[in-house]
């Protein structure tokens, strides 16, 4: 089942996509959440009322709705660093032996076919296609033969980067953190649908020349891995995202390096899951608040 959170006629509601529409569950199913967060804490319950109203909802075309990243606003937004071998050789890294994981700002989240800002602070904005997991029930302490239990399904990121600013600080939060930097979507697609999450082909063009072309069997450490880890030390709750890294191919990984620039256009596409869009733009002006 693919989920989405969607804006139309200035509603914003959740839906199950079903080929080119989408099914309204705020019409089909009033009684559950309007809210991804909300909706997913239900567990099994609310997705198996969602399956059931899908076959019965009124259904809206997909270009006549507005798609917003399917978790607006995800408790945490965690990602990990350099964790495929590919991209760790092309970056002249030594392979970690513990995931650099870190947080991104909740502020940076866009959706899955805004335009992307090119800060006016830099030029050397690159691109990074992912895999990202979204989080379906509170869980510390996880085992990895447990960790599928805890995921509600799979979404595309691109977990933009501000390279001139990973050299200014010891830490990567910043960097990955520049408004509209997190795009992700379209949706959110259930594990019996997307299949096994570490199997997956990953591809980004830009301007329609693809640059990256890896599958998630590359990691250093898989999905599970990463839900291991990271809930020895947090606890994980509904909605919360979890980004896995990127395949090699990214700009700074060219010489010289191919950083994004205003009308270029970044596409990232995974396998089973589907794909997002972002045209990247000048920082507008009034994004300068005083």
């Amino acid at each position: 089942m693919k989920l989405a959170t969607f804006t139309e006629a200035g509603i914003t509601r959740i839906g199950v996509v079903e080929g080119d529409h989408v099914v309204d569950l705020a019409a089909a199913a009033p009684d559950l959440p309007a809210d991804m967060t909300e909706f997913l804490a239900m567990g099994e319950d609310g997705l198996a009322a969602a399956r059931a109203a899908a076959g019965r909802g009124p259904r809206l075309p997909l270009d006549a709705v507005t798609l917003e990243a399917p978790v607006p606003r995800p408790g945490k937004f965690l990602a990990v660093g350099l964790n495929y071998a590919e991209h760790i050789r092309e970056m002249g890294a030594a392979t970690p032996a513990f995931p650099s994981c870190f947080a991104k700002m909740r502020t940076c989240i866009n959706r899955p076919f805004g335009e992307v800002h090119r800060p006016r602070v830099s030029d050397s904005l690159d691109y990074e296609g992912e895999l990202g997991l979204v989080i379906g029930r509170r869980c510390r302490h996880v085992p990895k033969d447990r960790a599928p239990e805890v995921v509600a399904g799979y979404v595309v990121v691109n977990d933009f980067t501000v390279r001139e600013w990973v050299t200014k600080t010891p830490q990567v939060v910043i960097p990955k953190s520049f408004d509209t930097h997190g795009p992700f979507g379209p949706w959110l697609v259930t594990p019996d649908e997307a299949g096994d999450p570490n199997r997956l082909g990953v591809r980004t063009w830009v301007n329609g020349e693809l640059r990256q072309d890896g599958n998630t069997s590359d990691m250093t450490f898989d999905c599970y891995d990463l839900i291991e880890i990271l809930s020895r030390a947090v606890t994980l709750e509904p909605g919360d995202v979890l980004t896995t890294g990127t395949p090699p191919g990214v700009g700074e990984g060219f010489t010289p390096k191919r950083y994004l620039r205003p009308g270029d256009v970044v596409k990232v596409e995974i396998e089973t899951i589907g794909a997002i869009e972002n045209r990247i733009v000048d920082e507008p002006e009034e994004t300068a608040v005083y």
